[in-house]
């Protein structure tokens, strides 16, 4: 059980009373500290996750209208990331808070996994004490940075060229946009463009303008490739595809 004195400057912390403190009881409690997972944080790390991805996914969906869903799974991965929930717990300090069993209490011993859980965990309780109004207030409060920061510009991936330099690298060939369709009127018209590279056809996209849809189209090549990531960074050493793709038109 977590001591009372923590569970007062975790709510201090958080900025958020809870009506059962239960909950934080629980969201403090590390596996290493419980007499079985069960009573442990584990689970509301899980649904603290899945929140923290909604309420990300919300904000992304309503602060970038023009966004493709692909640039706004980026967001999504590159800002609901363990690393930055870590930092978070971090900086908040919730991580200090967190019981641990013996052994695990000892300085530079908790692994960073440890620090994302318990930011999780408390965004699982708040959550379930106070709905989803009151996370997210909370996760906003504290994520907001990383998605301006994010939107600013530094993590802005050019999947174009991108694209361009792992093809002249791996196949020493220039990959080039082919548009499969211009529909609605002149002013406001959509795009569908795919890649092709020597012959090789990857999945067509969509977008309100040609740029946007070559830099989509270029994005699902490299995934295609195996040459990035969910968060959108390069793979440093990309496992090369151990087939052709199909040379027909993808739709």
């Amino acid at each position: 059980m977590v001591a009372p004195e923590v569970l007062e400057q975790c709510q201090r912390i958080i900025d958020y009373r809870f009506e059962n403190l239960q909950l934080l009881d629980e969201a403090l409690t590390h596996a290493s500290s419980s007499p079985n997972r069960r009573s442990s944080n584990e689970r509301l790390e899980f649904l603290g996750d899945a929140v923290l991805g909604l309420i990300i996914c919300q904000k992304g969906y309503e602060q970038f209208p023009e966004w493709l869903e692909g640039q706004l799974t980026i967001l999504k991965s590159s800002v609901v990331s363990r690393k930055t929930c870590a930092e978070v717990s971090n900086k908040l300090g919730l991580t200090d808070l967190i019981h641990v069993g013996p052994g695990m209490d000892k300085p530079g011993r908790l692994p960073s996994s440890l620090a994302a859980g318990v930011f999780e965990s408390v965004v699982g309780a708040i959550y379930l004490d106070g709905g989803f109004e009151a996370a997210g207030k909370f996760i906003l409060q504290h994520m907001q940075p990383w998605v301006d920061h994010y939107a600013d510009g530094e993590h802005q991936m050019n999947f174009k060229s991108m694209l361009q330099q792992y093809a002249q690298r791996e196949y020493g060939c220039t990959p080039t946009y082919e548009v499969l369709a211009e529909e609605g009127p002149d002013h406001k018209k959509t795009f569908r463009i795919r890649v092709n590279m020597q012959g090789q056809f990857y999945e067509g996209t969509q977008g309100r303008t040609k740029k946007e849809a070559e830099q989509e189209a270029a994005r699902l090549a490299l995934l295609s490739l195996g040459a990035l990531d969910a968060a959108g960074e390069m793979i440093v050493e990309p496992t090369l595809p151990s087939h052709n793709h199909d040379n027909q038109p993808t739709p």
